[in-house]
């Protein structure tokens, strides 16, 4: 077929960029990988703006399609469900899902992003270049642009090209500055940092569990590593009252902590110097349109970044990178395949940055409050009852790849309905889901 056959440029050698680089060598591309950072095989991983990475079962699809799922699989912690920390030092592991194979994993970043490398480098059709900053897009003459401030030190020609550079991607500025695309960028007003529980002081938190310290309007979290420590993340308000503004020396940082986390300070030994590491921002990108013609295409969090609070960010990339291998295989050239990918796309990732923003309210409050709790445990005795009509948003999202993004917020609306009437009172649950959850066929193995 013409359109996997030709060369091919990516932007961006990430995690999407290289999980995306191995499956179009494998469909017989020749892939040209430029990458704005020095090879981390060499010099290491940029450091403090990571946030341990949840791995579901989109993610999970994406490398077994790829083939690398052997190579990644020791990088792997399954966690069974949040382990919810009390102001009081009291704590309750609270399951994802109803069995032992409903689990994400934790993973390094940097620990899956050297091994991609690595997998994308091993295949003969693949050729990286790092060291690579992307500075800007000849559109008259279809054309990449790579150099510095001083000038363009390499031009490359449009083969097409897909930008997968992240969050931050230069395509996507060049591509807006050069009035191409429109792009809206919507910041939260939090930010984050990135914290180390050292393998000496995480003994007595539990492996497998994502560790969560919800106060109201902010939360530390802590996913595990597979040296025993644990990566954790504190999630502020930029500004006001509590804030990153306030925390603004030693003694700050040290009683802001022993105040809202008692029992996850003497856990954090490097606090005052992980505290010298970038602060974070968050937010959600959305860009319009993803492509040109069958030149260039955005990918990714390159088209559409969101916040990290439904463990998403690279699950939706990857399945990026599934959907647009399936339309690999029914059509014949790469106009077709970016404007069907980006047509069919769309509703899927507006609706994945919607419920991202909204689990953010559930992780750092919703999950403390008794009405959320009894909800939750009655939406696990209908997904018992009923396996195959009701089954909870997050699981949906988290478990079932075969269920899009934009169906499970629109079941999911549809099933808070049905939790409030019955916890308002309502008798028949079996005739209110019946009349609005019609049964979903799911192929085997859709649970991921």
């Amino acid at each position: 077929m013409k359109a996997t056959r030709g060369v091919m440029n990516i932007v961006g050698a990430g995690l999407a960029g290289t999980l995306l680089a191995i499956v179009l060598a494998r469909r017989g591309c020749k892939v040209e990988v430029f990458e704005r950072r020095d090879d981390p095989r060499v010099r290491g991983a940029e450091r403090g703006r990571s946030i341990n990475l949840a791995l579901a079962a989109r993610g999970l699809r994406g490398l077994e399609i790829a083939g690398v799922t052997a190579h990644v699989a020791p990088l792997l912690i399954p966690m069974r469900g949040r382990y919810v920390h009390q102001h009081d030092g009291t704590g309750d592991l609270l399951l994802y899902g109803q069995d032992e194979t409903e689990v994400i994993h934790s993973v390094s970043r940097e620990a899956l992003g050297r091994a991609l490398i690595e997998a994308a480098a091993a295949e003969p059709g693949v050729t990286l270049h790092f060291g690579q900053q992307c500075v800007g897009v000849d559109l008259a003459r279809d054309a990449l642009l790579f150099g510095d401030s001083e000038r363009v030190r390499r031009r490359v020609p449009l083969a097409p090209t897909i930008a997968a550079d992240g969050a931050g991607s230069a395509v996507r500025t060049a591509l807006a500055a050069a009035g191409a695309i429109q792009v809206r960028e919507d910041l939260l007003a939090h930010d984050y940092r990135e914290l180390t529980i050292p393998a000496t002081h995480g003994t007595g938190l539990a492996r497998n569990a994502l560790h969560i310290w919800p106060r109201g309007s902010f939360m530390l979290i802590a996913l595990p590593n597979t040296d025993g420590s644990f990566t954790a993340t504190l999630f502020l308000a930029r500004e006001g009252s509590p804030s990153f503004a306030q925390l603004t020396d030693d003694t700050a940082i040290r009683t802001f902590f022993e105040r809202e986390f008692p029992s996850a300070t003497p856990r954090l030994p490097q606090l005052a110097e992980d505290f010298k590491r970038a602060q974070g921002r968050l937010g959600t990108v959305y860009s319009t349109p993803w492509h040109l013609g069958g030149k260039l295409l955005l990918l990714g969090d390159a088209a559409h970044a969101i916040v990290p609070f439904h463990g998403q960010g690279m699950n939706c990339a990857f399945e990026d990178v599934a959907v647009l291998d399936a339309l690999l295989a029914e059509h014949d050239d790469f106009a077709a395949i970016f404007e069907v990918f980006a047509r069919t796309r769309r509703s899927d990732t507006d609706a994945i940055a919607q419920m991202a923003l909204e689990n953010y309210l559930e992780m750092r409050d919703a999950v403390l409050d008794p009405v959320f709790q009894r909800r939750k445990a009655l939406g696990e005795r209908l997904e018992r009852e009923f396996p195959d009509r009701f089954i909870p948003r997050y699981s949906m999202v988290m478990f079932h790849p075969g269920i899009g993004y934009a169906e499970a917020l629109r079941r999911g609306a549809v099933q808070q309905e049905i939790l409030a009437a019955l916890d308002a009172g309502a008798a028949d649950a079996r005739a209110l889901i019946e009349a609005r959850l019609p049964p979903i066929t799911r192929p085997r193995g859709a649970r991921g």
